[in-house]
């Protein structure tokens, strides 16, 4: 494999996506230029992940799938890599964290909803009550690890990873 980065972007445009989608998560404790400096697409961490959140993506390299469940982070992508791809020094793990689309949210809708709370193995998000009105939910990004397992239990698809800015907080 070359040493060439993967851009997702060039590849959204020629597949005919010119919108800006959520972006690419790749395995915990590694990057774009990690797998492609190193990945050779076998699919071991794949297959080797206990919770079935990592699928191969755009040019087969893995990718998680926050729909499918949760990252557990234990480690067991990284294990069956024969590859220089992962390392387990990386903090973060994972470089994003979860955000709210408040349009489409149910409780900013104000329809009682508190699922992606409980689904939250970290305790990273929380619920701000206002006098009279429905309890909204709010990301404390210091706890969120970017897991995603809030994101496949929203019944109305609110929630989302982004890319973590400046500050730890999601782009």
């Amino acid at each position: 494999m070359g040493s060439a980065t993967i851009d997702s972007t060039r590849r959204r445009f020629l597949r005919g996506a010119l919108r800006q989608g959520p972006p690419t998560v790749r395995p915990p404790w590694t990057d774009d230029d990690r797998l492609a400096a190193a990945c050779t697409r076998c699919n071991a961490c794949v297959t080797a992940c206990p919770e079935g959140v990592l699928r191969a993506g755009d040019g087969g390299f893995p990718q998680l799938d926050p729909s499918a469940g949760g990252c557990t982070f234990c480690g067991a992508c990284a294990t069956a890599c024969a590859e220089p791809v992962f390392d387990r020094a990386l903090t973060p793990a994972l470089p994003v964290r979860v955000a709210v689309a408040e349009a489409d949210c149910l409780a900013h809708a104000g329809i009682h909803c508190e699922i992606c709370r409980d689904a939250c193995p970290e305790s990273a998000i929380g619920f701000v009550r206002t006098a009279g009105r429905i309890a909204v939910p709010a990301v404390v990004a210091e706890a969120c690890t970017g897991c995603g397992a809030c994101i496949g239990p929203c019944p109305a698809s609110a929630l989302s990873l982004a890319a973590v800015r400046a500050g730890g907080r999601a782009a």
